[in-house]
């Protein structure tokens, strides 16, 4: 089944680490990481409804200026997901430029920005132009148990490793896609058109099987039928799983963090920084080299994994590292 998002690196693997997944049938985006944003198109950056943020070293949070510029004087709202201390970076961040213009501005762009504790807690304030991107205090959630968001089509949990700082990495499961034997639909009497996003809807969030549904008929009219009626025309298959993971140090707990965070998923991205030849340099820089990312994807048990935030000291050696890489997620 073909996702319904295109996922793609903003950067080249040496550049600095932005994963774009662009929702093909939704004027929406998300954005994992904001290194260097140059490279995308504003158009995908004001599509961006949610940042999922690792660590703000700054090739991995440099992007959230540009991020702003982009966005600023538009009516949208941006939620940003980090670890411990995004907030008090953010309202810094915020508090460095001067606003007394802003009251100007026809769209009243705000962020809202969670803060992730290792217990699951979720800590909120929210930064609204109008109000110069004063910190607004926001509500702080339950233990979450890593589900930073789970929208009607998609989920992005969490989970905490270790770059000698807290960083996170993520997942992000699409739900279940609903496909339609046509067919069978029209042996019931039945077309398609706008109600099938009912039903699907219903499908997935597990309605019971005697939810009424109505539906479009052949001959123009509106017949109801049950949900249990109608679902010999469909099919349920398991959503696509996407795991990012960068800036970790290779040690037993990393290992099994990421393990359980990416399993089976679809893809893993993941940082494979130095070649084994320089695994001391690695982990004196708390990073990955190709061959622990892969023996690391190997256990997960990831359908594909693929390599990214190459040192530059490898610059047009990069196939070498995609090579160790794929050996040890090969087993060899």
């Amino acid at each position: 089944m073909r996702p319904s998002f295109r996922v793609e690196l903003v950067n080249p693997p040496s550049g600095d680490p932005a994963l774009l997944v662009d929702f093909l049938f939704e004027k929406r985006a998300l954005l994992f990481d904001l290194g260097d944003l140059r490279a995308l198109a504003p158009r995908k950056i004001l599509r961006t409804s949610h940042v999922f943020v690792s660590h703000m070293h700054l090739d991995h949070f440099m992007g959230f200026d540009w991020l702003l510029r982009v966005s600023l004087g538009r009516p949208n709202a941006v939620e940003l997901y980090g670890p411990p201390g995004i907030l008090a970076q953010v309202e810094a961040k915020l508090a460095a430029y001067t606003w007394n213009l802003v009251h100007n501005y026809a769209g009243n762009f705000t962020l809202e920005v969670g803060e992730l504790w290792p217990d699951g807690r979720l800590e909120r304030a929210k930064f609204a132009c109008r109000e110069r991107f004063r910190r607004e205090a926001g509500e702080a959630s339950e233990e979450t148990g890593g589900v930073l968001i789970d929208t009607g089509g998609f989920r992005v949990r969490a989970v905490f490793l270790d770059h000698e700082v807290p960083v996170l990495g993520f997942l992000l499961e699409e739900h279940a896609h609903v496909n339609l034997w046509k067919n069978r639909l029209g042996e019931m009497g039945l077309v398609v058109g706008p109600w099938l996003q009912k039903l699907k809807r219903a499908v997935i969030s597990g309605l019971d099987d005697d939810t009424p549904i109505r539906a479009t008929g052949a001959g123009g009219g509106e017949p109801t039928l049950t949900l249990g009626e109608l679902k010999p025309a469909l099919r349920v298959v398991p959503g696509t799983r996407i795991a990012y993971v960068t800036d970790v140090v290779d040690h037993e707990e990393n290992a099994r963090r990421i393990a359980r965070l990416a399993d089976h998923a679809d893809v893993l991205y993941i940082e494979a920084v130095f070649l084994d030849a320089d695994a001391a340099h690695a982990a004196r820089k708390f990073h990955l080299t190709a061959r622990q990312a892969g023996r690391i994807a190997r256990a997960a048990g990831v359908r594909s994994v693929v390599p990214f935030h190459f040192s530059p000291r490898y610059a047009g050696r990069e196939a070498e590292l995609r090579e160790e890489l794929q050996r040890a997620f090969a087993g060899d």
